[in-house]
């Protein structure tokens, strides 16, 4: 498989082993405080959009799209969407503020892994296996500060757990649509869109066209699905792997 360009970045890195540690700390008292929230290319995955969202105070997905997000395709047509950052020199992102950033508590995920790299490779066995690197910036000074930690220590400490489990699950999807080497038409790609960047819509989609009459689910699902965002994100993952790639492992057709 052709690795992409964040996969080739990450490689030119040293890896950082399991039990190894590194020294860093970010806070209003490291001289380079907020100079890396500028000038990005944010990505954000479809869990990054549901969290931003609640720290907005459940701002609509439709409404985030509009003022915050910029929307477009990977080569395999899987729509993609990144922060749209604030004019100005060092295009700022548009959350951060002098004091740090205002919606800390639902950050992305790239934000909170910082100043790691995260990649996963699955084995032959669909077992999924993590690398992890040390991205050392010449601006920051936060590799002078006191604070040692291993990589697993700083993905607790950040809160990555629900993050990466969500983010894994969508690559896992997408590696696979891609390894069966189909095409991802418009018609679909707006599925997709709707199933994992717009879950509010996609609940009213789920109610609307009754689609849970259709579908086998585990107990009690319909009714988290429809009163909770996370669960529809959740749901959306297994709907589309049914749709796109026809497999059953958490849902299935009624009556199949």
């Amino acid at each position: 498989m052709t690795k992409d360009a964040t996969e080739q970045f990450l490689d030119s890195l040293p890896e950082l082993k399991p039990g190894e540690t590194f020294r860093f700390a970010c806070h209003p008292g490291v001289p380079c405080f907020n100079a890396c929230c500028g000038d990005l290319n944010l990505m954000l995955t479809p869990y990054d959009a549901l969290r931003l969202r609640w720290g907005l105070g459940g701002l609509p997905s439709r409404l985030f799209v509009e003022k915050l997000a910029e929307v477009s395709a990977r080569a395999d047509g899987f729509p993609t969407m990144r922060l749209r950052m604030d004019d100005g020199g060092k295009k700022p992102c548009p959350f951060v503020r002098p004091e740090g950033c205002s919606i800390y508590a639902d950050r992305p995920g790239a934000c909170r892994t910082y100043p790691l790299g995260r990649a996963t490779r699955s084995d032959m066995d669909g077992t999924l296996r993590e690398q992890f690197f040390v991205v050392r910036e010449p601006h920051c000074r936060g590799f002078e500060q006191e604070g040692e930690w291993t990589a697993e220590s700083w993905l607790k400490d950040q809160g990555l757990e629900p993050y990466n489990a969500a983010n894994d699950r969508y690559m896992r999807l997408v590696s696979d649509w891609r390894a069966a080497g189909r095409g991802l038409d418009s018609r679909r790609a707006g599925m997709v869109f709707l199933a994992l960047y717009q879950p509010d819509d996609f609940q009213r989609f789920l109610r609307d066209m009754k689609m849970f009459e259709r579908l086998e689910a585990e107990p009690g699902r319909e009714e988290r699905v429809l009163a909770d965002e996370e669960a529809a994100l959740d749901f959306g993952l297994d709907w589309l792997r049914l749709t796109l790639l026809g497999q059953t492992v958490n849902l299935r057709p009624r009556g199949a």
